[in-house]
This record gives C-alpha cells, structure tokens and sequence, in this order.
C-alpha cells in the first residue's frame, strides 16, 4: 500500500506539493513511481509514442501549457497505459473519455475534461526535460506520489520514518 501524500508531506517537508488544480479522472486514485517528462502544446503524437514504449511503473507528467481547449490523453491513450506499465499520468491540460478512463486501473490526474481531440504531430514537444507544472519544477527521474490529498514531487523515492509516522491527522 502506497503511504498517504499528506504523511509523505509531513515526513519530508522539503518536498514541494503540486498547486491544487488538478482533478482526478482516473481508476486508480493512489499511484506513484518515477517520472517521465512530456512538454507539448495541443499536440498529442508525442504522447502516444511514449505510452507505446513499457512504462515500468513510472509515471508520465504531460506539461500540456494548461491549454483547456482540447484533450491530450483519452480512452485509447490511457489503455495503451495500462497495457504497457505506466502507473499514471498527469496532465497539464485536459483528458476525455472520462468513463473510459475511470474504468481503467491508472491513475490520471489534469486540469479538466474536453472532448475535442488534439493535433497530431503538427506541434512536436520534447521529451525527458524539466518541467514547470503548478509551481514546481519536475525533472524526469525525479517521484511523483499522488492520492485524494494532492500531489507531491520528490527528487527520490520516499518513505515512512517509524511505525508510527503512518497515522496522519491535521
């Protein structure tokens, strides 16, 4: 079982925290691993090329610009998740086919939901560089841990200090 964010975030406070925005649209509302970085402007062909490839339980962080006019990841995108490993996606943009995706055993996180679909390689983007999402800075490498409470980026993997770190309360 994965530990809470809000534990995680007491244990390590150094760790920055995501700005709250982002909405969950996934299956799986607990999930983290190690990041991979997309920056793409309302162009999903990058997207898809990197769900393609085996995610190993990592976790794929689209910086989409916050362009809420079309989707980046849908139904298609995020079964290809799935069947390849990713433990997640989040978004900086938006999703559709929310049914689908809530269906799927994926955790997705993005700004919103729009069914118009994105271009297809007319944008280009890059891969595997930092960046700037809600205010922190996201190097691939870098873990992601995201539940019901928020997101939180830590440059390695994280744990509970003691048994009795696990109780939470505010």
């Amino acid at each position: 079982m994965l530990p809470a964010v809000a534990d995680l975030s007491d244990a390590h406070p150094a760790c920055p925290i995501l700005a709250p925005r982002f909405r969950d649209f996934g299956g799986r509302p607990r999930f983290a691993g190690p990041v991979r970085t997309l920056k793409v402007f309302e162009d999903n062909a990058l997207v898809r090329s990197t769900l393609e490839r085996p995610g190993a339980g990592a976790v794929l962080v689209v910086d989409g610009g916050g362009s809420l006019r079309c989707a980046l990841v849908g139904g298609q995108l995020g079964l290809l998740a799935v069947r390849n490993g990713w433990a997640g996606i989040v978004v900086n943009g938006c999703v559709r086919d929310v049914a689908e995706l809530r269906a799927l055993d994926l955790g997705v996180r993005a700004l919103a939901s729009h069914p118009r679909k994105s271009a297809k390689g007319s944008h280009g983007g890059l891969a595997d560089v930092v960046v700037e999402v809600a205010g922190v800075s996201i190097a691939p490498g870098a873990w992601l841990y995201a539940d019901e409470d928020g997101i939180l980026i830590s440059p390695t993997p994280l744990c509970l200090p003691g048994p009795d770190a696990a109780g939470g309360g505010a």
